[in-house]
């Protein structure tokens, strides 16, 4: 099997995240073709706190169309192990679990990535168009078995 394309990603850690977990992350990343550069952000208090735990910039429709192309049911389960390895924290973090965020470099749209999502979430991410979205950030809707941003469907 061939190798699968390479990718950039920036990807920003919430200082809570131990050190071992973003280790594991930049691991679980590579073997998803991924070579990511990782930086701590700062730790916030108050309004201006992070909405993520992780947020990962990189060319996302492409990033997206090689995990469909390769051996599809290994690869969405590569990347649930990632978002579930990193998320599921014990115990859970003050507040709540925050996601894992992929952020388009050119666009800037936003998938977010829950800690719970079922597999059919990560099945559809990996053939997900992302040009059907203008505004975001995309969730999973688990009623409606789909993908959507609220925002883009406020705006029609």
């Amino acid at each position: 099997m061939p190798e699968p394309p390479l990718f950039e990603a920036d990807v920003l850690v919430d200082a809570e995240v131990p050190q071992q977990q973003e280790r594991l992350l930049v691991e679980a990343l590579a073997q998803l073709g991924v070579t990511a550069r990782t930086r701590v952000v700062a730790p916030r208090r108050g309004v201006g706190e992070l909405g993520w735990l992780v947020l990962a910039s990189l060319p996302l429709q492409a990033f997206l169309a090689s995990l469909g192309t390769s051996v599809a049911d290994e690869t969405y389960r590569g990347l649930r192990s990632v978002v579930g390895r990193l998320l599921h924290r014990d115990p859970p973090a003050p507040g709540g679990q925050r996601p894992m965020v992929l952020r388009d470099e050119t666009s800037g749209l936003q998938v977010v990535l829950e800690a719970d999502l079922p597999d059919e979430a990560f099945r559809r991410l990996v053939g997900l168009d992302l040009s059907q979205f203008r505004l975001g950030p995309v969730h999973y809707d688990r009623h409606q078995g789909r993908w959507r941003s609220e925002l883009d469907e406020a705006g029609r």
